[in-house]
């Protein structure tokens, strides 16, 4: 879902086998590192991470399993569905209130065609993972102190994943999120160049740099804001490919918001109104595993 925020007060078992490093370097670190230049772009070295893989259930179609990622600053769960020799696979961000509970069906749908599907619980959204909801303003005082903010821990996290999952399936590994979550997908993508594409469901940037712009903000916090912002990001995804999805009458991300960030993406890139209201859907499911398809082939 969308949120606003006051923002001129506030921001003037399978266990471990081996350790990944999510990065946008080659290097592993134990000591994580960020940065972010003039133009508000952020980059990360991520610590590596080790993981922690659970079998829940397991037939012809697919395997479900609960993998958590063990990062330097606590765990981080999420839920893995592959069948046993996936052609791509999509670590996906959900949206607020969204609960692996919803997403059964879909793991069984993706699998059967030929698709891993990975449900990120990311930090702060009150699930299994812990973490406290995201805040610019607590975030920025930390970007102030030299500390790691919580949203550039959680870009660190989706990199990490995705490092994993190339490395258990070695095949191509795809940012995708709805609302909320396909702005922090955005980010990663554009961040993580290892990243194939990026898909985004019913969302948009944040406005926090324009609202903190229109209200005479420069330097560090103009600079913070943008960094956070999945505009900043589209641009440099390309050559790999944006997706985005949204509904013409979505209630709680404008339609226009969401063609206003597809506007900032270079080609290949391709945006579809979908059937539905907001969030990822059947429809969305269909029309994404059809792309797909144009790619990797249809499963037999």
């Amino acid at each position: 879902m969308r949120r606003g925020f006051g923002i001129a007060a506030g921001l003037a078992c399978l266990v471990v086998l081996v350790a990944f490093t999510g990065c946008t370097s080659s290097t592993a670190t134990a000591t994580p590192t960020y940065t972010v230049d003039s133009n508000g772009v952020l980059s990360v070295t991520c610590a590596p991470v080790t993981t922690t893989e659970t079998v829940l259930f397991t037939n012809d179609t697919y395997t479900k399993s609960k993998f958590v990622l063990h990062t330097t600053t606590g765990g981080v769960v999420t839920y893995l569905s592959y069948p046993k020799t996936p052609k791509a696979v999509m670590v996906y961000l959900p949206g607020a209130g969204e609960m692996i509970t919803g997403h059964e069906e879909r793991m069984v749908t993706y699998a059967a065609a030929g698709y891993a599907f990975m449900f990120l619980d990311y930090r702060g959204r009150g699930g299994e993972t812990a973490g406290t909801a995201f805040s610019p303003q607590a975030d920025y005082a930390k970007f102030e102190q030299k500390e790691w903010p919580g949203y550039y821990l959680t870009i660190c996290d989706i990199s990490s994943a995705r490092a994993v999952l190339a490395q258990k399936f070695g095949v191509p590994v795809y940012a995708v999120g709805g609302s909320n979550g396909g702005r922090y997908a955005a980010v990663a993508a554009g961040v993580d160049k290892n990243f194939a594409g990026y898909v985004g469901i019913s969302t948009a940037d944040w406005g926090l740099k324009d609202a903190v712009a229109a209200q005479g903000g420069t330097g560090d916090i103009l600079r913070f804001a943008t960094s956070l912002e999945p505009s900043t990001y589209l641009p440099t995804i390309s050559p790999r490919p944006v997706w985005m999805f949204h509904n013409a009458t979505d209630p709680i991300i404008p339609f226009a918001e969401g063609q206003a960030l597809f506007a900032t993406a270079n080609e290949p890139k391709n945006f579809t109104e979908f059937n539905g209201d907001h969030g990822i859907n059947p429809d969305v499911d269909a029309r994404l595993i059809a792309q797909w398809a144009q790619i990797y082939g249809t499963q037999t």
